[in-house]
């Protein structure tokens, strides 16, 4: 039923004016519209809604997450505009090589957070 439907990422934040320019700038995703219930944004095929909610960042697992075609180069440049990205040892199956965690010799994911908690997630596409 669902199977030729476009999927959507919906975030809950606390600020949208600080989810703006973290969304927005930080990210560099392309702002579609904006109303009283939130903003969409574009990211490649998909669409990134975010909207405020007494609920931000109470998830404990991945919220949303990106295939890029270089993990290293995202990482490096999210780096550079003050993204700080999580170390997690307990992994199964996992060695890191700096903020990228390895699976074997083929998947890559890197983890991070947005200002209100949501855990955000790169990987190279390779699952």
């Amino acid at each position: 039923m669902l199977g030729n439907a476009d999927a959507a990422v919906t975030i809950a934040v606390s600020d949208m004016d600080a989810a703006k320019k973290f969304y927005g700038e930080t990210l560099g995703l392309r702002q579609e519209n904006e109303s009283p219930a939130g903003v969409t944004y574009k990211s490649g095929n998909s669409t990134v809604f975010v909207y405020p909610s007494e609920y931000a960042g109470s998830n404990k697992a991945t919220y949303a997450g990106w295939h890029v075609d270089n993990i290293e180069e995202v990482v490096t440049d999210l780096k550079s505009k003050g993204v700080q990205f999580e170390q997690y040892d307990n992994l199964p199956g996992a060695t890191r090589e700096g903020d990228i965690h390895k699976f074997g010799d083929e998947f890559a994911g890197a983890w991070f957070k947005d200002p209100f908690g949501n855990i955000l997630a790169l990987d190279n596409g390779a699952m």
